[in-house]
């Protein structure tokens, strides 16, 4: 019987992306922060000395087909695996626990970060549950009405960050819960719903989508003269909501963990545009979808590259749970892991859209 040698100088990662599946908009430059993190890695000794062999597979978005990569891969023998989606990554956390398989995820379910129910999940980045509630903390300090809407797809990846986290936390400090819509994430109108929640009184609207849905609710918004002010969270924001919604964008706000590539003074977005420069000198701009990968595989690798002996499972998460303030660049905010915690990050600043461009209007904020 035929049967398949590893090469004992490689380090082989699973990579679980969607390309051209519904959050295909925001997976892209987020594969291709990880693309060039690995190489990074590899054109600098790798993993201890020995090469990164990274498995991308784009599996659309379809949790069935991330459940047969995931099989996949353990026949390749990865020593992790970065995933993507909320459903797919809760729908493979039974697996990824038995097997002791490290997971990164770009999915910030806080569901998957309590070590008791997922030993083996981590992530670089704010939960959807504490930018809710960094959100509505925000709406508390500065709204006249302090009502809020949520607006979010109906996904595990939509409702993760309010039902219940979001609607527990908007109870407790008084901000008034006053509609819910579901948009899908390939919408072309949302008239409908945006007339049901100006009708509700929202203030301010809570929003859980990715950029061309988001992008549709700004315009219909506009359309309409629907004065609500919007807040989306991580995967609504960015340079390319500007160009998809362009003028309706315009007074957005989004919570934002991570480094924009304008902000040239933060010493991780200098070194990416040098590394771009080598790597893409095509590539003039890089989508903030683009950092979020490259932080996320950076602190991934670095991890592998601590861990002393054997890379198994045990081994790099004991590595993980021993990162305190860990410096990604100044790309996020200082990475901390524990034996209660993965949540890996918990502040962020809140930005707005002013005259087209992305501009912070707080400092870090964490959550409760």
């Amino acid at each position: 019987m035929f049967q398949i040698v590893y090469a004992a100088d490689k380090v082989t990662i699973g990579a679980l992306v969607d390309l051209t599946g519904p959050t295909g908009d925001v997976g892209k430059p987020y594969a291709d922060g990880i693309r060039d993190c690995v190489r990074y890695f590899n054109e600098n000794g790798g993993v201890n000395g020995k090469e990164i062999d990274l498995l991308m597979v784009d599996y659309q978005y379809k949790i069935p087909q991330a459940i047969a990569a995931y099989k996949d891969f353990l026949r390749k023998k990865v020593v992790a695996i970065h995933g993507w989606g909320t459903g797919d990554t809760e729908a493979l956390s039974k697996f990824i626990t038995k097997d002791k398989i490290p997971y990164f995820s770009a999915s910030y379910s806080e569901h998957i970060t309590n070590p008791a129910n997922n030993p083996y999940n981590f992530l670089v980045g704010v939960t959807y549950s504490d930018q809710a509630r960094i959100a509505l903390k925000f709406i508390k300090e500065n709204g006249k009405k302090k009502t809020v809407a949520f607006v979010y797809n109906d996904t595990g990846f939509g409702r993760s960050p309010f039902f219940p986290d979001g609607e527990e936390y908007a109870k407790k400090i008084g901000v008034e819960l006053v509609d819910k819509q579901v948009v899908d994430l390939k919408a072309l109108d949302a008239t409908s719903q945006l007339l049901n929640l100006s009708k509700a009184g929202a203030e301010y609207a809570l929003v859980q989508e990715t950029y061309m849905a988001t992008s549709t609710i700004l315009k219909d918004a506009k359309k309409l003269g629907v004065d609500t002010k919007f807040i989306g969270l991580n995967w609504t924001f960015g340079k390319t909501l500007i160009e998809l919604a362009k003028d309706a964008a315009e007074g957005f706000y989004g919570t934002n963990p991570f480094a924009l590539w304008e902000q040239t003074d933060v010493k991780g977005i200098q070194f990416l545009h040098d590394l771009n420069k080598k790597y893409n000198p095509d590539i003039t701009y890089r989508k903030i979808n683009y950092i979020q990968g490259f932080s996320s595989m950076y602190v991934l690798l670095s991890a592998l590259n601590q861990t002393k002996g054997e890379l198994t499972g045990e081994n790099i998460k004991k590595t993980l749970e021993s990162f305190k303030d860990f410096d990604t660049m100044g790309l996020t905010a200082p990475v901390t892991f524990t034996k209660d915690s993965h949540k890996g990050v918990n502040a962020l600043k809140i930005y707005q859209i002013q005259n087209g461009k992305m501009v912070p209007v707080t400092d870090y904020i964490s959550a409760e």
